[in-house]
């Protein structure tokens, strides 16, 4: 199955706080069609929340958020402006 998924969905935060319920409904939405089951999804929205709130307290509120699935994997990207970074990749399911 997860060879069937290849795409890349990036998307520009001007100011996160302001959309961490989006962010966090969007997460959920792209880990469910790539057919992550909910306690991946749990921790995966749980380590991205945290990653998020790094930037801002850093005096960072824009950032790019990327998910790429490429390969059997699952890649998801935070980058600031600044060059603050979290990157994770996960087996597609």
């Amino acid at each position: 199955m997860s060879d069937q998924h290849e795409f890349v969905f990036a998307l520009e935060l001007s100011d996160e706080p302001h959309f961490d319920s989006m962010l966090a409904e969007l997460t959920a939405a792209v880990l469910v069609y790539v057919g992550y089951p909910e306690s991946a999804i749990d921790e995966l929205r749980g380590v991205l929340r945290q990653a998020l709130a790094a930037g801002p307290s850093n005096g960072q509120g824009r950032c790019d958020v990327q998910f790429r699935a490429h390969g059997g994997e699952l890649q998801i990207a935070v980058v600031f402006a600044g060059g603050a970074e979290w990157r994770t990749t996960r087996a597609l399911p």
